[in-house]
């Protein structure tokens, strides 16, 4: 406990010094003792230059790799932390200085069974051609020939997470106690999925089979592609994989050459496609991980987050979006009170004057006249205002859809979700709630129902037996 506070001490030095905790943007608004506690905060701090949400960036690229993925996700949450900080998060850098080629090399033959054997896997290994925050990249040529990307860890991350990890759970704990907004928001649950994330991302035989199956579900419709696995050379540690000759998004001039209007529409109807029909979808698809091939195909890289929802909250979904793009903002508010996701006792004809409220300002009006960060600030409050809480099994999915809204946006400002997700959606509306998909339905609960009869009469021998007991 005493080395979590300390380490959360260091959190709260590091965000004063770089004026997040009391940020003179608000000093005008401040009491004098307030004005008083912002300047003693600031003093020492290094020279200080743009926004809150990007002073908050840099402090916390100087905390570490856990920080790092704390402040991208963090950057999804406007509700938590206002627009203009998320919108300086969202450029938060995920690039680090290399580990040595002698670590590396390390962690080959740990995982390999020694410097020959990864002689003969690998050949010479060369520079990293990428460092992020809990792994580097290699370009690498095979002795066969092939070109291929090699993943490795950083050395003793695990650790690092794990005691950071323990220092964000304390303060989620502390907001969750000590306001009542932090008990609404649920930051406790926020950061468990936060924290689950990245240890299924420490492990890169997860990553590998998430990226071999993600590969299967985007040949499908062929918005995104994915690059094959070499399992021969992938391990707990170690991840490889065909190298994709491309420029990422992240690139001067990537997008030069592409149409930027047609890239937008994949990567909309790509994430959807695969969360709507398949339950499946790429939870980390920010520009970094976003190649422009020079195939003229878009390929999607980097699988150690991938977020998954069952058949309701595919319905949900579908249905919701569905209601927005009719306008029909009644079913919306319906589907909502289905769902469990707004409180039952509320009533459905003031939630759908709300979303109406939401959805009418911006319908007709071109992408670039309306501020999605705005729109999301106006939904969120609404929510808040009928009883709905955060929930965890969605984090992931709220948060992916607003970073690929986002993505799409910078790649095409003219970009608009509704008009790209129409056709994937309308699909999945014909296929699971036309005939079809009613009678699929109504066959699994004849399924459910028979199982239920052929259990009937154990329980009742049970409940016999227990009754005879007493």
């Amino acid at each position: 406990m005493i080395p979590t506070l300390f380490r959360l001490l260091r959190v709260g030095w590091t965000l004063a010094r770089y004026d997040v905790i009391i940020p003179r943007e608000l000093a005008g608004r401040l009491p004098p003792a307030g004005k008083w506690v912002g300047r003693l905060a600031r003093v020492g701090s290094p020279p200080l230059a743009g926004d809150t949400g990007a002073r908050m960036a840099a402090a916390l690229e100087r905390l570490g790799p856990a920080w790092i993925k704390f402040g991208q996700f963090l950057a999804t949450r406007p509700d938590i932390i206002g627009v203009e900080a998320a919108t300086g998060l969202s450029r938060l850098k995920d690039r680090l200085a290399p580990f040595s080629r002698t670590e590396a090399l390390s962690a080959l033959a740990d995982e390999f069974g020694g410097e020959a054997e990864v002689r003969a896997l690998f050949g010479e290994l060369g520079e990293p051609v990428a460092a992020a925050s809990i792994a580097q990249v290699y370009r690498q040529t095979l002795p066969d020939g092939r070109l291929v990307a090699v993943k490795i860890l950083r050395p003793g991350i695990e650790a690092v997470i794990e005691k950071e990890g323990k220092a964000l759970s304390l303060l989620a704990w502390l907001a969750e106690h000590l306001t009542k907004e932090g008990r609404r928001l649920r930051p406790r649950a926020f950061t468990a999925t936060i924290q689950d994330a990245l240890r299924k991302e420490l492990d890169l035989r997860r990553e590998a089979g998430s990226g071999s199956a993600f590969g299967e579900i985007a040949a499908f419709d062929g918005y995104l592609k994915a690059p094959a696995i070499d399992w021969d050379r992938t391990g707990k540690r170690v991840l490889t994989t065909d190298w994709v000759e491309g420029t990422p998004l992240t690139a001067p001039g990537a997008l030069d050459t592409v149409d930027r209007a047609d890239f937008a529409n994949r990567i909309t109807c790509g994430f959807l496609a695969a969360a709507l029909d398949h339950g499946v979808f790429h939870a980390d698809m920010h520009e970094g991980n976003l190649i422009a091939g020079a195939d003229g195909a878009l390929w999607a890289v980097d699988y150690g987050i991938m977020g998954r929802i069952g058949p309701d909250e595919q319905r949900y979904l579908a249905e919701i979006l569905y209601g927005f793009i009719r306008r029909d903002y009644r079913r919306c508010a319906e589907v909502h009170l289905e769902a469990g996701y707004v409180p039952a006792d509320r009533d459905a004809g003031e939630f759908a004057h709300a979303l109406r409220a939401i959805g009418e300002p911006i319908w007709g009006r071109p992408a670039s006249q309306v501020s999605m960060g705005k729109v999301l600030l106006q939904l969120l409050d609404t929510t808040e205002q009928f009883g709905m809480a955060l929930r965890p099994e969605l984090v992931l999915l709220q948060k992916t859809m607003v970073q690929v809204e986002g993505v799409a946006r910078a790649i095409d400002p003219e970009h608009d979700i509704w008009t790209a997700s129409r056709p994937v959606v309308e699909r999945f509306m014909r296929r699971e709630l036309g005939p079809e998909g009613q009678a699929r339905r109504l066959m699994a609960d004849l399924r459910h129902g028979l199982d239920a009869l052929r259990r009937l009469p154990g329980l009742i021998d049970r409940l016999d037996t227990q009754l005879t007991r007493r």
